[in-house]
């Protein structure tokens, strides 16, 4: 099966549903609980502090705490507008990851399948209801990527969505340094082809891949230079602290400092983990148990148990259909996957979490997209699995949904039995 990629089968209506929905439920009691939880602590303190003019937090980029400041400004200092930057952030992630997919593979029925998986994903979910930094990175960060994707498939449009993917790709790295790796790999790629089809003439020239009219010399404008420079005007606000402002004539001198307060953080937390553990979904974090608002509640953050799992063989699958069929498309999700979690697997930072796989977990719901549209269309004896998926997961997150959005838990302190699959969960 060739994908047809045409205007008349891009699902962009269905997952503009699927995205509408999901930011339906993920604001369904966003208020709740109504009290800081978990690293809320850190970030809803720093934009307090930000709107007075005073240096907080200042191991991490800005624009995270400065859109949490920004709500608190518009619409007020309370626990539903501190979270709704992080819910708008799912919602435009979860529709951008859509058009990722899409415009790499032009494959309907797949691109559909990942946009249900990740917002079933459970982790996609319970970063969309918490003010930290993550979601708006990722959410912007696959803004850019859906950009990328886009200017490659639709070269006569490449210039202004080159320059769209700088814009949002230099936002997501002034939120959260997460997303570096990812961000690299446009420009990586555009240097790589460039070299491939033209060879010493590749500075120059606007012919061959990846978006014919479009030189390397420009690309790196739009991809390097504009990432960059956005980047850095993110921190616009810190060069006009009262006290302790940045140097903007002096970036690698601030980054230096951002770099040693992060690799400062030396005492263990409970709820540490490491790359590994986080492949087998082995580690959970309870964001928050206990009585709040009147009633026992809790917010696990895992994934979800089946298609997190299920997503392993894809992952096998994509390697030898990207290399053995030259599927481009799920080689870009496996090359997304590997440099995302590679990051965290080589990173020097002492104290990791769960929460850092929120990336190639998405990544990880395209690959198994991917395989599992393969496998329907093979109409083998096994094609009732690409189905029988969606279902289970979508079964799984119903099941999981109390304690993924603190919802009322009636049976007091023991409720987290009921989910407690794993030792490790607890």
């Amino acid at each position: 099966m060739q994908p047809r990629f045409t205007p008349q089968q891009d699902p962009a209506d269905w997952c503009a549903t699927i995205a509408v929905s999901f930011l339906a439920l993920a604001w369904w009691r966003l208020g709740i609980p109504s009290q800081i939880y978990f690293d809320e602590l850190h970030y809803v303190n720093a934009a307090r502090m930000l709107l007075d003019g005073v240096r907080a937090n200042p191991e991490h980029p800005m624009l995270g705490k400065e859109a949490i400041a920004a709500a608190m400004r518009l619409l007020g200092d309370q626990p539903l507008y501190w979270r709704v930057p992080s819910a708008l952030s799912g919602a435009l992630g979860l529709f951008a990851f859509s058009r990722l997919v899409w415009f790499a593979s032009g494959r309907r029925a797949a691109t559909i399948a990942a946009t249900f998986l990740l917002a079933t994903n459970f982790m996609w979910f319970v970063q969309s209801r918490i003010a930290m930094l993550d979601m708006v990175m990722a959410g912007l960060g696959m803004v850019g990527l859906w950009q990328f994707a886009a200017a490659i498939r639709l070269p006569h449009q490449g210039r202004w969505r080159l320059a769209l993917a700088g814009l949002a790709l230099g936002l997501a790295l002034g939120t959260k340094w997460s997303i570096a790796p990812a961000a690299m790999l446009p420009g990586l790629l555009f240097l790589a082809l460039k070299l491939r089809d033209n060879g010493f003439r590749f500075l120059t020239t606007r012919g061959g891949r990846p978006v014919p009219g479009i030189s390397l010399i420009e690309a790196a404008l739009w991809l390097g230079l504009v990432p960059l420079a956005v980047y850095w005007l993110t921190f616009w606000p810190a060069f006009y602290y009262a006290t302790g402002a940045v140097d903007p004539f002096d970036p690698l001198g601030w980054h230096r400092y951002m770099l040693q307060l992060q690799d400062s953080v030396k005492k263990l937390h409970p709820y540490r983990s490491v790359w590994y553990e986080w492949i087998g979904n082995v580690r959970a974090i309870w964001y928050l148990y206990k009585e709040v608002d009147g009633v026992q509640r809790g917010i696990l953050m895992i994934g979800n148990p089946f298609t997190m799992l299920a997503g392993l063989p894809a992952l096998v699958w994509a390697a030898w259909a990207g290399i053995m069929r030259r599927r481009r498309d799920a080689l870009a999700l496996l090359v997304l996957y590997a440099v995302s979690l590679g990051m965290w697997a080589v990173s020097g930072k002492p104290i990791q979490f769960y929460y850092h796989y929120l990336l190639p977990g998405a990544f990880l719901m395209g690959m198994l997209a991917l395989a599992l549209e393969e496998l329907w269309h093979t109409r083998g004896r096994w094609r009732w699995l690409a189905p029988a998926t969606l279902i289970a997961s979508a079964a799984l997150f119903a099941w999981f949904y109390p304690i993924l959005s603190a919802a009322p838990l009636h049976n007091g302190r023991a409720s987290f039995e009921h989910w407690m699959w794993l030792a490790s969960w607890r």
